[in-house]
């Protein structure tokens, strides 16, 4: 099939590089101008990069709904528009121009987690799978009809770096399968449910602040959601920014006030937590590796030498 691309960083170049390999033919690639957004910096192969290599013509855009994307759309009259990776709403002008409209490859089980950052977000809600979907694009963001899903399952030692390595490899395989269904007319598409459907926005450095009033379970959930590369979680000891690198559930419970640095356990240091924490009805958060603003790491219980005081979120 003649294929449009549409996509931006490793999620994008991965399918970019898998459409060129196979027997479908890419006739023009459309992508995101560069970013400095800190999560738009991490997993960044270019796919401009890519593409240029190949020699494939290239549009940059924010948005793909001007009329100089359209014209050149009723020119190359293509097959199809694949998206991976294209984080901004396309209209319905655009992709209806491709005969058979657009499919979008996304790193979550639609209807849940739509949006950006969603294996981010799934890590933080505790969630035992993830996965790939792709899906038509219609008039609703991340809302059309399902073509194909992965699953992958989520454990208690996996970091969203892990779940990022994991679904990745499975964006070339899923996209091409879903492009033979769609050619061979084979397939049979899942409505998507609007009132499953969850949404969820960028992040940025505020989502990584520790928050002592959420539960230990969470907070550990948080710190795997952060992992390098990503930008860690972190609170401040006597002022001073600390990254939490790697933490875990306390296998006591422990009283008292939010945030208080209570006492070692393990190779660790709980830190009193949870939104009633002041009943002793809750685990705390133990604290295995920090790292200061330096870069300096270190284990918990070099770094706090002696218990008492706070870690606070601001």
């Amino acid at each position: 099939m003649r294929v449009v691309f549409m996509g931006y960083q490793t999620w994008g170049h991965r399918v970019l590089q898998a459409l060129m390999d196979s027997r479908h033919e890419v006739v023009q690639v459309i992508t995101h101008p560069d970013s400095g957004h800190e999560y738009e910096t991490i997993w960044n192969d270019s796919v401009v990069d890519l593409a240029e290599k190949h020699d494939l013509p290239i549009l940059v855009r924010q948005y793909a709904n001007d009329d100089e994307v359209a014209a050149r759309l009723r020119e190359l009259a293509p097959d199809i528009i694949v998206s991976s990776d294209w984080r901004t709403w396309l209209s319905p002008a655009v992709y209806g121009l491709a005969r058979h409209g657009a499919i979008n490859v996304h790193d979550a089980l639609l209807p849940r987690y739509g949006g950006f950052a969603p294996l981010n977000w799934a890590m933080i809600n505790g969630e035992r799978e993830v996965g790939v979907t792709v899906h038509f694009m219609n008039d609703d963001f991340d809302l059309g009809e399902i073509v194909l899903q992965r699953r992958v399952e989520v454990s208690d030692k996996d970091t969203v770096t892990n779940l990022f390595e994991r679904t990745i490899e499975i964006f070339p395989e899923i996209t091409l399968s879903a492009l033979d269904l769609i050619e061979s007319g084979t397939g049979q598409w899942i409505s998507q449910d609007p009132a499953q459907a969850t949404f969820f926005h960028k992040r940025s450095v505020e989502d990584s602040r520790i928050h002592w009033t959420w539960p230990a379970d969470r907070l550990a959930n948080l710190i795997r959601a952060q992992s390098d590369p990503y930008p860690n979680a972190f609170a401040y000891h006597n002022g001073v920014r600390l990254r939490v690198t790697a933490a875990a559930v306390s296998s006591k419970r422990y009283g008292g006030t939010p945030g208080r640095i209570f006492c070692p356990e393990g190779n660790g240091v709980v830190v009193v937590c949870g939104p009633d924490a002041h009943t002793g009805r809750e685990q705390g958060l133990r604290i295995l590796q920090v790292r200061t603003d330096d870069g300096t790491e270190l284990p918990a219980r070099a770094y706090f030498t002696s218990m008492g005081g706070y870690l606070t979120s601001h």
